[in-house]
This record gives C-alpha cells, structure tokens and sequence, in this order.
C-alpha cells in the first residue's frame, strides 16, 4: 500500500523539509518542460512565437488555479481529517471532491477555448501575435480537466504525507512533454501549437498514472458503491475551503493579466523579456511552493490534532528556510542574469531588458517567500476567508503599481518588474498580520464538528 506521514510528532523542521524536496523536484521537472516550451520557441521558431507564449501564460494560470484551487481545499479537508484519525470521512472527502473538479474543470476548460480570441484581444495582444496565442491558449486549456484530476490525486496523497509518489508522476510528463516538443517543433516544424500539444500529451499521461496509482494502491481511493453518494456537508466543506482558494489564485491570476495588458503595450521585445523573466520567477518561486505545500499539510494534520504549538513551530522554522534560500538567489540574478536571459532569447535587446529585470525582481525575493509561508499556514488551517483577502490584495496592488509605475516617464516599461517587487512586499505584510491576529486557531473542521 501507500506511504504515509504523520506529522503530528516527531522533528518539525525534518517533516518539512523531507516532505517539500521531492516536491521541490517534482515542481522543478514542471517547471523544467515550460522553461523547455519557452527555449524551443524563442530560439527555433522567433521572437513573437515566444511572445505569443507569453501572452497566454496569466490567462492559464487563470483557469488553472480555479480548478486546482479546489484541490488544495479537499488537500486540507483531507489532512485535518487524517490528524484527526477519521479515516471514513477521508473517502467520502474524495469521491464528493471529484464531482465538485469535474464539473469546473469542464466549465472552465469551455469557456478558455470558446471565448479565447475575445479575452486576448481584452488584453490588447497585438495582432502579430494573436494567432499564436489563441491556437496556444486553445490546446493547453483542452486539458484543463486532466490537470485538475492530476491535481486532486495529488493534494491527497501529499495530505496523507506522501509527497514522493506524485514527483514520479511529474518526472514521467516532463521527459514526455520535453520529447514531443522537439518533435513537434525541431522535425514536424509545427511551431507554437507543437509545443501546446507537448504539453497537453504530458497532462493526460500524468493524470491517467496518478489515477492507475491511487485505485491501485491507495486505500482511501477504493471506493466503494456504496459510499459513492454525495454528502451536503462535505460539498459545503469543499466550497467553504476549496473555492476561496480557488478565488485566491484567480484574482492572483486576474491581478497577473492586468500587469500582461501593461506589457503588451511596450511591444514583442518587452513581452518577450517578460515571458522570461515570468519563467525564471515561476523558477525560483518553486522552492517557496514547495516548503508552502509542506506546511499546508503539516498545519492540517496539526490542526486536526488540536496541536496550535507545534503550527506555530512549523512557521518558524519554514520562515527560516525561506531566507536561506532568498539570499542565495540574490547573487545568482545579479551574476548570472544576461547567460540566463540568453538560454531564451537570441536578439541581443532582448536579453539585456531580461537581466536587468531579473535583477530588479531578485531584491523581492524574500517578501515573495513570506507570503507562501503564513499563507501555508492559514490554508491549512482552513481559514478560507483569509484567502480572499490575500487574491484581492494582489489585485490591488498589481493594478496600483502597474498602472501608475508604467507612466512614470523615467521608469517606464521598467515598472512592469517594479510592480512584481512591491507586490510581493506588501501581500507579505498582508499574510503576516493575519497570521498574528489568530483568528485560524479557531477554523479546524474537526474543531466545528
């Protein structure tokens, strides 16, 4: 059967940090095949194929995190359970989880490939680039369904403690998506929809492993027929959770398209610069997802174990792996920014305008990883209106800074990255005031039961 992880006792920092390295692997083998789908672009097909990539990257993230977002929910449903001891409701937590991804995972996967060419053009990508775009946005959001159902098997089984299992389903995709990209683009010259197709190829086989995997060897997922039913409370334990997080990372994404229409003002040169640093930060925010990821389920089973103390521990000691990491990253930006640039682009504006930039964003780095952590925290304890209040946040704050950095004449297009920076500090400043207001103590579902 299946590892799994109780984390209610035992060393803190070593759970955290067993259990975010292989995500951190897995997460960067993800990361690996976009930065793949990113250089194959920009240095066989062009330019404005990469910005045309670029130019669907928010727009993913968008329906992406509706779907995952329920996911991180029944994650920490799952979790709290799990500490709890309450193994019966953990099943009848994922058969009621999976009819609530399907049915949004379908809506969404519908509504991105109907209504791409008007959402684009909402954000004034220009006219040279659009058709690429949509042609991108369309195949990727195809599988928008197998990411969501990938997503949910793994939210389980890193809430049951197993964080190994889905780095091997991830591993599989990203050498498989790699493949076909140089398939695709280098031999069957299909440009930007090869790559679109590499990628949606990769989601479906993650997702059908996953599943294979979890029937096969996971207890929980045995379902029965006669637990298959679906369960009011459950259902409003899902939403309660999942869809503010859901809504978390939509506004995110939201705040992310606005900045993407400000780029696309500036031209394919600063979209193209753009696109790369966008790949390099998704980079570097790995780590911080990752230590988030453990924290999360650290902080649900914690909390379903009613051990407020040892959560508390928990942020500790992950703040501190997230400074170690922030200032190593500072010299490598400022090193190592124009080889880095160059990996993506060949015109010579482009690379010098991406490490510059880099350099700019890599000052934040810190902030940016305060707000994974206390977030991690407050997600796993089920503070589902926190998550509100950090999406609208970001919004605000990408808006603000965007719209008003952008005009600067002596700033310019500079503001772009300017933006990133102060949205970070100030969502960070966000999440720890929350934190320290200790309200989430209170919002364990065992706690309500």
């Amino acid at each position: 059967m299946a590892r799994v992880t109780d984390m209610t006792k035992g060393s803190t920092t070593r759970h955290i940090l067993w259990f975010a390295l292989p995500l951190l692997l897995g997460n960067l083998f993800q990361q690996f095949y976009n930065l793949v789908d990113s250089i194959v672009v920009g240095k066989h097909v062009g330019e404005k194929a990469l910005a045309a990539v670029g130019a669907c990257g928010s727009l993913n993230f968008l329906f992406f995190s509706l779907s995952s977002g329920l996911s991180i929910g029944v994650g920490v449903i799952v979790a709290q359970y799990f500490g709890a001891g309450e193994e019966r409701q953990i099943k009848r937590s994922i058969i009621n989880a999976i009819y609530v991804i399907v049915v949004t995972a379908l809506l969404f996967s519908f509504v991105a490939c109907i209504f791409a060419p008007q959402i684009l053009r909402l954000l004034s990508t220009p006219e040279d680039v659009i058709g690429n775009s949509i042609v991108y946005m369309r195949i990727t959001c195809t599988g928008l369904l197998a990411v969501a159902l990938y997503n949910c098997v793994a939210s389980v089984l890193r809430a049951l403690g197993d964080s190994r299992t889905p780095l091997i389903f991830l591993i599989i995709a990203s050498f498989i998506n790699v493949g076909f990209d140089l398939l695709f683009v280098l031999v069957f010259e299909m440009g930007v929809a090869g790559v679109a197709w590499a990628t949606f190829i990769s989601q479906v086989i993650s997702a059908i492993t996953a599943i294979i995997y979890a029937v096969l060897r996971v207890e929980y997922f045995q379902i029965k027929r006669s637990e298959i039913s679906a369960d009011g409370k459950l259902l409003r334990n899902i939403i309660r959770i999942g869809v503010p997080i859901s809504l978390q990372s939509s506004m995110i994404a939201i705040s992310c398209i606005f900045l993407q229409k400000a780029v696309n003002g500036f031209g394919p040169a600063i979209m193209a610069a753009f696109t790369i640093t966008s790949r390099i930060e998704s980079l570097v925010q790995q780590p911080y997802q990752s230590l988030s990821a453990a924290l999360t389920t650290y902080s649900g089973q914690n909390m379903g174990a009613g051990n407020i103390e040892r959560v508390k521990k928990g942020l500790r000691s992950a703040t501190v792996m997230a400074l170690l990491f922030s200032l190593a990253m500072l010299p490598v930006a400022y090193i190592f920014g124009e080889p880095i640039a160059h990996l993506f682009a060949k015109e010579p504006e482009v690379i010098k305008i991406g490490a510059k930039a880099l350099r700019i964003t890599s000052i934040c780095y810190f902030p940016l990883g305060m707000i994974y952590v206390p977030r991690a925290v407050l997600n796993g304890a089920g503070d589902a209106q926190f998550a509100m209040i950090n999406g609208i946040s970001e919004v605000v704050c990408r808006i603000f800074f965007s719209t008003v950095l952008t005009k600067i004449a002596f700033i310019g297009y500079w503001g772009v990255w300017a933006t990133s920076g102060a949205t970070w500090t100030v969502t960070a400043i966000v999440c720890m005031m929350r934190y320290f207001q200790g309200g989430w103590k209170k919002k364990g579902i065992t706690q309500k039961a």
